[in-house]
């Protein structure tokens, strides 16, 4: 039997013995269920992300989000006219589990279907570029790879295409992905079903993945489309969304706890899983366990940006928290941090352990801040830039003194954010500003300077460095993204050559009028501004 599959209050683990519906893992053993606050043992389950093996199967895509404008209307129909401005594209649905389940530093199999079309060709290449995923795609010609097309006007979804079968894969493709299942689920600890209804998760696939983890004494979490839950018999936990609830149960949900529990329950015996995690956007999660009373779990999201993809990034977080070690509760609540990050950014994202620890921490008062502080040495630096990079994501980096943070600083900060997925600062020391502004400044030092720069959401790394320009620094990141102020021309910016050589970018952030550091300061210390 799966463990935590019987009813009742308590399940039995690996080892036999009988717990409080946690995955034990290693023998580490962490918080009850009824914990509630995310503390030091969340901390340490997140760094036990690095050790954790997961077998993610179900339905890969691209993401493509095509950005423009619309400013007139046709001539020929009374439609507006949307102008391309830029396209991106990016790995979606089960490969996004995958990217997510690396960023956040852990080891993934993806076994998915493809079309044999340039979309295949570039999910291949681009999960397979990353060294902690192992991609295991099989090619189906009657179909092309599914593509999800978004476009974007100022942030804002106007319109998306899909292009896609969805009907199930033929039976010679269903046993290809068995045959795959059956090779690598013990080189794993956990399963992820990422069901998108695109046909790759099959009745016959569904059902033997989840009878063989069970005769292997696997965990399976389940993020399901299907509007039938009993298909998922057997699973240790279900993932939907109040949309997909409402569809299973055939109970219209609001934002009100007890209904939305009621439904969890009905949906649990329906599929005969352990628990069933529902996520509720801006309302938060709901977890409903066999013997427990339910768990409402508060949204950690500050602002919502994007939901695209946040589902994935739950179920990466749910499933790397159970592998290692984590109770169903303690991981509930961490995928919580996880989605609260991920919708605070556009388009498809991921979130990696960094972000997810400076997130808990807080969350967690009691946590020192040094612990997971975003003031890095060049060697810790160079560490999570090629963590970055190797998840596929995007750094920038900016610098300067930010001798008195001002408006302008913070709008160089997002303007810069939002063309990146991490942002590095580089921060001139005390002993360089005074080398080039002389001994009355700086007029904060660089401590301070660097606890005010932490706190911005928009940046994630911060390191000091000790020469006039950052050059050297610019040279052993390579940043994909370099941003200077719009007073900066392209020329003069610092290290501006050297990125654009590396295939990245250089870009100018517009200034806000007559705002500077040198300009405060000269009107404090002329009580100018009393």
């Amino acid at each position: 039997m799966l463990p935590g599959s019987q009813g009742g209050g308590g399940r039995v683990g690996r080892d036999g013995s009988q717990s409080d519906f946690r995955i034990a893992r290693g023998g580490g053993l962490f918080l009850g269920v009824n914990c509630r606050r995310l503390d030091g043992p969340h901390m340490k389950i997140i760094e036990g992300f690095s050790s954790a093996r997961v077998l993610c199967i179900g339905d890969v895509m691209i993401d493509e989000f095509v950005s423009g404008k619309i400013g007139r209307i046709s001539p020929e129909s009374p439609v507006p006219v949307f102008t391309v401005e830029s396209r991106e594209t990016s790995p979606g649905g089960a490969a996004n589990v995958a990217r997510n389940i690396s960023s956040l530093g852990g080891v993934c199999t993806i076994i998915g279907v493809v079309g044999d079309d340039s979309g295949g060709r570039t999910l291949n290449a681009e999960l397979g570029s990353l060294a902690s995923i192992s991609c295991k795609l099989v090619i189906c010609r009657d179909r092309p790879t599914t593509r999800k097309t978004r476009y974007v006007v100022r942030g804002q979804h106007v319109l998306r295409t899909d292009s896609e079968v969805t009907s199930d894969v033929p039976s010679s493709i269903e046993a290809e992905l068995l045959h795959l299942i059956r090779q690598h689920i013990d080189e794993h600890e956990i399963l992820v079903l990422s069901d998108y209804a695109k046909g790759t998760l099959t009745a016959r696939v569904v059902r033997d993945v989840i009878t063989l983890a069970r005769r292997k004494a696997k965990i399976v979490v389940v993020d399901p489309k299907s509007r039938d839950f009993t298909r998922y018999r057997g699973a240790t936990v279900i993932t939907p969304n109040v949309r997909e609830l409402e569809v299973s149960t055939g109970i219209e949900l609001s934002s009100d706890n007890e209904v939305v529990a009621e439904a969890a329950t009905q949906a649990l015996k329906q599929s005969v899983a352990s628990a069933i995690l529902v996520t509720r956007s801006e309302y938060g999660m709901t977890l409903v366990r066999r013997g427990f009373s339910p768990v409402h779990i508060e949204s950690a999201a500050r602002e919502v940006f994007d939901v695209v993809g946040a589902g994935d990034t739950v179920v990466a977080a749910l499933a790397l928290c159970l592998a290692a070690g984590a109770t169903i509760e303690e991981a509930a609540h961490i995928a919580n941090v996880a989605a609260g990050i991920a919708v605070s950014r556009h388009g498809t994202s991921t979130v990696n352990a960094n972000e997810l620890l400076r997130a808990v921490a807080e969350q967690n008062r009691s946590c020192h801040a040094s612990s997971v502080s975003k003031v890095l040495n060049r060697s810790e630096l160079l560490r999570a830039v090629q963590s970055w990079k190797s998840a596929g994501l995007k750094v920038g980096f900016t610098n300067g003194c930010f001798d008195i943070l001002h408006p302008g600083h913070v709008r160089l900060m997002g303007f810069a954010r939002t063309n990146c997925d991490r942002l590095i600062v580089g921060l001139n020391t005390d002993a360089s500003i005074r080398r080039q502004k002389g001994l009355g400044r700086p007029f904060n030092n660089q401590s301070d300077r660097a606890e005010v720069l932490s706190a911005l959401t928009t940046v994630d790394a911060i390191v000091l460095f000790d020469d006039l320009t950052p050059i050297d620094l610019i040279a052993a990141i390579v940043p994909d993204l370099l941003v200077k102020g719009a007073d900066y021309e392209l020329e003069d910016i610092v290290g501006a050559d050297l990125v654009m050589a590396n295939g990245g970018r250089v870009l100018r952030s517009s200034l806000v009028p007559q705002l500077s550091s040198s300009a405060l300061i000269n009107k404090i210390q002329n009580d100018e501004l009393l």
